[in-house]
């Protein structure tokens, strides 16, 4: 994968299969301290420690259509390689909370890609979850929040071309926001 966003497609999807009905994703780029972090916390089937101590081996999945899991795995190393670091943690029917920083500056970091994008397949993916995106670049923050749509909404669908346009637009200038003057 050669974007941040689809790597928390990937593993927020995971979170989606696993029966999460509230997901935050927790986006931090602290520029000035160098840093990344990427936390992802569901309220989902949650893990054992048989399956959390396996998690982040590429040759296991729990998945029936596929023998290897690599999500996880590839984004541990990511997190690694570029000189930040990765946890996990998972308790059954709990739920599961992963963090990942990276070195901001690090030249093997991806980009963050389209996360506007990202977002909205999310968001589409299942309109029974909630999701919360909290995106900070250094002191300002942006933060999306599906149960507050749902409401202004009242049972008009995400997947309206309108909605469709108007939430992309809504993240897209809450991004610029946040990353005017920073960078």
């Amino acid at each position: 994968m050669n974007e941040l966003s689809l790597y928390i497609l990937d593993i927020v999807q995971n979170s989606i299969k696993a029966d999460s009905k509230n997901i935050i994703i927790n986006i931090t780029e602290d520029i000035k301290n160098d840093l990344l972090a990427i936390e992802i916390i569901d309220d989902g089937k949650g893990m054992n420690e048989a399956m959390l101590a396996k998690v982040t081996d590429p040759f296991f999945t729990s998945r029936l259509t596929r023998r290897v899991g690599l999500g996880i795995p590839i984004f541990k190393e990511l997190c690694e390689t570029c000189l930040g670091s990765f946890q996990i943690e998972s308790q059954e029917k709990k739920g599961t909370r992963l963090i990942g920083t990276l070195k901001y500056s690090n030249m093997d970091r991806p980009p963050m890609g389209n996360i506007v994008d990202t977002i909205y397949t999310l968001m589409i993916n299942d309109e029974e979850v909630d999701i919360t995106y909290n995106h900070s670049v250094n002191n300002k923050k942006f933060t999306l929040n599906t149960k507050e749509i749902k409401q202004i909404l009242d049972g008009v669908s995400f997947k309206q071309i309108d909605i469709m346009m108007w939430i992309k637009g809504y993240i897209k200038e809450g991004l610029q926001f946040i990353k005017e003057e920073e960078l």
